[in-house]
């Protein structure tokens, strides 16, 4: 390719990236895009072209790598030359979800996470004591009488709860 590709009308080269980067899935969730999701934080023009940075959702998440290389393959095919830094701090929040990300994956069966309230700073919050497990509406019926059967589910971001009242299991995607 002859260099990258624009928009029709745009103006702005960083608009064009984070458009193109739009359709670039979470691999365990495919329903939601990284950037609806919060794990793509920033694009920087950097020595050796663009800068793409991710953040994983914790940091032994083994679909970083997956991620990278999604990120990297839509740019290229676009004719742009990118690398991918993967940024641990501000540690990823649930918080940096999008209200779409949040209807994407209740209609996909997982329940979204409840809000952390993260400090805007980013700082991590010691507690003094284990918060309560959340009331986590079912996803399929929205019944409340839910339990926890696991607290780590397909994903080790995610629990496995079953509902009381349709008896279906579901993921619940753990807030941080």
């Amino acid at each position: 390719m002859n260099g990258p590709l624009a928009l029709p009308g745009d103006a702005d080269p960083h608009h064009a990236v984070w458009h193109l980067l739009e359709s670039v899935t979470d691999p365990e969730i495919p329903v939601v895009s990284l950037r609806e999701i919060g794990v793509l934080r920033d694009i920087r023009v950097g020595a050796q072209g663009l800068e793409v940075v991710i953040t994983p959702t914790y940091s032994g998440c083994p679909a970083m790598t997956q991620m990278r290389d999604d990120v990297l393959n839509t740019l290229a095919h676009a004719g742009y030359q990118a690398t991918v830094v993967t940024q641990l701090a501000p540690a990823w929040t649930t918080d940096w979800m999008t209200p779409q990300a949040l209807d994407k994956l209740k209609a996909y069966g997982i329940a979204p996470p409840a809000r952390s309230h993260t400090p805007s700073n980013g700082k991590v919050v010691q507690l003094a004591k284990r918060t309560p497990t959340p009331v986590v509406p079912c996803p399929q019926c929205l019944s409340v009488k839910t339990t926890e059967t696991s607290h780590f589910g397909s994903t080790a971001c995610k629990a496995m709860y079953k509902c009381l009242d349709c008896w279906e299991p579901f993921d619940y995607f753990k807030p941080y």
